[in-house]
């Protein structure tokens, strides 16, 4: 900001340079929509991009600042169905609505009454956090789909989770109507697959509503409030929706997959702070000593040598390596 400026003013620019980004952002999803399938605006705060290209159909919830974040301005789902000729149908959300708007009510209803889902031979729907929260709600329309699901909430209604303040500026939005508690949603889907952090007593009490016979629980202590953010850290989240689509996806890849995670800085520097927290010194020097050495990070390496001297100090020493 130039001196003498006014502030107020700046600040009308910012905002009116993000709304122009932000509908650059659409115009350019109107663009690809009228070149693989179509482009259709839900309301005023949401849209929906679909990508006509073969039988299998990848159903994502994103927002349009998620896919402004990601390269090349696309959808997520977009980009891994298109690079093995799928299908692929994207639910945009332009806010924090947590995709509660009649508009996105009846294109749901218009897919149900057209047969829509019907037509391909796989369908898969993902979602995480708020898009967790609507894949599960509108998988009713697509009986027998695939569902995976990282951290989703169950319902903002408080009197189902009052518990939950982390949104209370969102229980104004209706989940009494239609499509509207996500745990009754899934009763007519295929395998649902439930990945969160039981550690994030939040998502943990959110992830309990979901549990049915049919429901698989991923817990994956420690991996934050973000999971799919930390999957696609790892360069997981792409590979495990392709195996989801493919058909391939089960807990037992889920799990193998998932050993990455001790190749991952944050989730050894979550682990290390719990460890460090409940004073468990041996194991947060091992924990180092072998992030130290996988990583070849100075900033582990270090730390461990330092948890090794003070473990020193307690007449106790780590086990010797080969």
């Amino acid at each position: 900001m130039t001196r003498g400026s006014d502030p107020q003013m700046a600040q009308d620019m910012a905002l009116d340079l993000a709304d122009q980004t932000d509908l650059d952002l659409i115009e350019a999803l109107e663009a690809l929509g009228e070149d693989e399938g179509y482009y259709e605006p839900l309301g005023k705060r949401h849209g929906a991009l679909f990508s006509d290209e073969g039988p299998v159909l990848l159903v994502t919830f994103e927002t349009l600042a998620s896919i402004r974040a990601r390269p090349g301005h696309k959808p997520l789902g977009h980009q891994i169905a298109k690079a093995k000729g799928w299908s692929s149908l994207c639910l945009i959300a332009f806010e924090d609505s947590w995709y509660r708007d009649r508009a996105v009510y009846r294109f749901f209803d218009r897919q149900v009454d057209d047969a829509f889902f019907e037509d391909f031979d796989r369908v898969v729907f993902w979602g995480a956090g708020m898009g967790g929260y609507a894949a599960a709600a509108y998988a009713v329309t697509a009986p027998g789909a695939t569902v995976i699901l990282a951290a989703p909430q169950a319902t903002l209604d408080p009197r189902v989770t009052g518990w939950d303040d982390r949104f209370r500026a969102k229980r104004r939005l209706s989940f009494t109507d239609r499509y509207g508690y996500a745990p009754e949603m899934i009763e007519g889907a295929g395998p649902v697959h439930v990945i969160y952090d039981p550690q994030h007593h939040p998502d943990a009490m959110h992830a309990s509503l979901f549990t049915r016979g049919f429901v698989t629980m991923l817990p994956c202590p420690w991996i934050g409030p973000d999971p799919a953010g930390a999957l696609e850290e790892m360069e997981l989240l792409a590979p495990l929706l392709t195996a989801a689509c493919e058909g391939s996806f089960t807990p037992a890849l889920f799990w193998q997959a998932y050993r990455a995670r001790r190749q991952h800085a944050p989730y050894i520097r979550r682990l290390g702070e719990v460890l460090d927290a409940r004073g468990r010194l041996w194991l947060n020097a091992l924990l180092h000593r072998a992030a130290g050495r996988t990583l070849k990070s100075r900033r582990f390496r270090r730390r461990g040598e330092a948890l090794e001297a003070e473990l020193a100090e307690t007449g106790r020493a780590l086990p010797e390596t080969v």
